[in-house]
């Protein structure tokens, strides 16, 4: 079980949202970096702890963006093995065509 220490600490998170998002919405997501993908995904990437992560996704769904994946690719001061690259499914990556 994580402590309350290594629960605590920021690790980098890339949050996938559907479309491509202008250059103003970087703001509502500040500390955040933002890039296109050509598949027409914004990629939001940066140093989360638990509560930004959460407070991540809070802006997500209040400001009616679909969220396709977040994933895991780092820590800082992780010494637990699987520190990177853990990817956590949302409904968002299933198609429904």
């Amino acid at each position: 079980m994580k402590t309350p220490q290594t629960r605590n600490t920021p690790e980098l998170y890339e949050i996938r949202v559907t479309g491509h998002l202008s250059a103003n919405w970087a703001a509502r997501f500040e500390g955040m970096s933002m890039r296109h993908d050509p598949d027409g995904e914004t990629v939001l990437s940066g140093m989360l702890d638990q509560a930004a992560l959460h407070g991540i996704f809070v802006k997500i769904r209040d400001l009616g963006l679909k969220l396709i994946s977040v994933s895991r690719v780092g820590a800082t001061g992780s010494s637990y093995p699987g520190a990177g690259n853990e990817r956590v499914q949302t409904q968002g990556d299933v198609k429904n065509e």
